[in-house]
């Protein structure tokens, strides 16, 4: 089964946010609430995939937040829920001008 299909059958049972994700979607210029990053995992866009991640298979989203700001997702499915390591803003200096690419 695919990442993307494992992601979202994870997210149906539970989403787990974890510490680091907290404090990523705290930050003052980010204030990224639950509510977009689940959007970004149910309607978002596989960009990048980990299957040898030594902390476990993950992956990369990519979506859109409120007022239709981009949000990247990194997240792991696993049996009994979805682990959400952290999300942000992503830096469009950092990257491709579609934010599926680091420079």
């Amino acid at each position: 089964m695919a990442i993307g299909d494992n992601v979202k059958i994870a997210a149906a049972k539970r989403k787990l946010f974890l510490p680091h994700a907290i404090r990523q979607m705290s930050r003052p210029d980010r204030m990224l609430t639950p509510g977009e990053v689940e959007l970004v995992v149910l309607n978002g866009e596989l960009i990048e995939d980990y299957p040898n991640d030594p902390r476990g298979h993950r992956c990369l989203l990519l979506g859109r937040g409120a007022g239709d700001r981009v949000v990247h997702v990194v997240c792991s499915p696993k049996d009994d829920y979805l682990a959400l390591i952290t999300a942000y803003l992503p830096d469009p200096t950092q990257g491709s001008t579609d934010f599926k690419r680091r420079l």
